[in-house]
């Protein structure tokens, strides 16, 4: 870490040996093999990750069978952070890189939610299939691989199982490992998750609030002409959809959730929304947060001086997720390593942008990417899926990729 650290400091490359894909060495070539042949296992691992229930905050359970599956691999000190993550070590040299690659543990859906996972032709299909079981079966894969081969890397390599990536985790098992857990020790970051080929290299940061007008409330008919909690909530919403952002860089807005009232005839006391704002450019970000701020202010004084009542309504703003934005240039290494790996397997991935946990070490300046397990489709639904054709490429770049930026001995 501290080799890296010193040469972004001085402004100078960080190319290494380490960054040769190493596609051609006699053990690689035998732990993609086996990566190949291996694959139904790694399929197996996958669904009955995915059927052991992960909802926020509620990732024990698989946290705890996720273990199980690293110690069985005979990796070293296998173990749960504070927060809950899942971490376990493959040693290489002193002073060399150190890379983490991770799935995370956490799905979007709430408890009690059926997690079954059923066959359908080359289909898998149940909720998180791909998104994050199959990152999850990828990173067991990568071990079980490497021992096979028999491969020795010059850099550490640590394989670990995040919670709270999904959104009301807010990414807190990421930012743990690089407050706690692991801080100042990875010099690579690379997360498997969701599904296609791809890679995502730049940060969406995103600043979510709840934003909830209170008053006394009263009746619509006996209390009429006292401030409403609604009509200040419709106000701010009027001036949020009358933002205009750009369209490069990229800046969204959405207000997902409204809640308030009681009765038809009632002056609601509380009326709230919930609102999400997001881009990959900070500075883009905090402006349109700046906006946002001004509006909803000025909603509740233009719905307070509407009356002439000694009623005043009173605003609260709660932050419910605030994910750092970032990028890195195409030219960055870890990006070039991510793509000649793909291209050594005949796949050409494409880079975006996109909210993962790579967020907070990208907005640490620690390299780190996002990339695809494998085929499927509809992520954060009931009826997700993952397709098993051809699912061993997701596989095989992740460990060519993880063995270009440690290096093979």
């Amino acid at each position: 870490m501290k080799r890296i650290a010193l040469a972004l400091l001085l402004g100078l490359p960080v190319v290494s040996a380490a960054q040769t894909v190493p596609d051609k060495h006699p053990r690689v070539r035998q732990a993609l093999q086996h990566a190949l042949r291996s694959e139904p296992q790694t399929i197996e691992e996958q669904i009955a990750i995915c059927q052991i229930p992960a909802p926020p905050f509620k990732e024990a359970a698989r946290a705890a069978d996720f273990r199980r599956r690293l110690e069985t691999l005979g990796l070293r000190n296998v173990r749960i952070d504070a927060e809950g993550n899942v971490i376990a070590e493959r040693p290489g040299l002193p002073g060399e890189p150190t890379v983490l690659i991770s799935g995370h543990l956490d799905t979007v859906f709430p408890e009690g939610t059926d997690v079954s996972v059923k066959r359908e032709g080359t289909l898998l299909k149940g909720p998180g299939i791909g998104d994050d079981c199959r990152g999850l079966a990828v990173v067991l894969a990568v071990a079980r691989s490497l021992n096979a081969a028999s491969v020795a890397t010059r850099g550490t390599i640590l394989f670990v199982g995040t919670v709270g990536e999904e959104g009301p985790g807010n990414l807190r098992g990421v930012r743990h490992l690089f407050a706690n857990s692991l801080k100042d020790r990875v010099d690579y970051f690379i997360s498997v998750d969701g599904t296609g080929l791809d890679l995502t290299k730049d940060a969406v940061g995103s600043n979510r609030y709840r934003v909830r007008y209170k008053g006394p409330g009263g009746h619509s008919y006996g209390a009429f002409g006292m401030p409403n909690p609604v009509h200040a909530l419709g106000r701010a919403i009027a001036k949020v959809s009358e933002f205009q952002v750009p369209r490069e860089p990229r800046v969204t807005f959405n207000v997902g959730v409204i809640e308030g009232g009681t009765s038809v005839n009632s002056i609601a006391f509380a009326a709230s929304m919930d609102v999400d704002m997001r881009s990959p450019d900070p500075a883009a970000l905090a402006r349109l947060d700046a906006e946002f701020q001004k509006a909803i202010r000025a909603a509740l004084e233009e719905e307070n001086n509407r009356w002439q009542s000694p009623v005043r309504l009173t605003l609260e703003v709660d932050t419910i997720g605030i994910r750092p934005a970032g990028s890195q240039p195409q030219s960055a290494p870890i990006v070039q390593a991510g793509l000649r790996a793909g291209a050594a397997l005949g796949i050409r991935p494409e880079t975006n942008a996109s909210s993962t946990d790579a967020n907070i070490p990208i907005s640490l300046s620690i390299p780190a990417v996002t990339i695809d397990g494998g085929g499927g489709e509809g992520g954060h639904s009931l009826d997700e899926s993952f397709d098993t054709r051809n699912s061993h490429l997701g596989t095989q770049w992740a460990l060519l990729y993880v063995l270009t930026l440690a290096g093979v001995r």
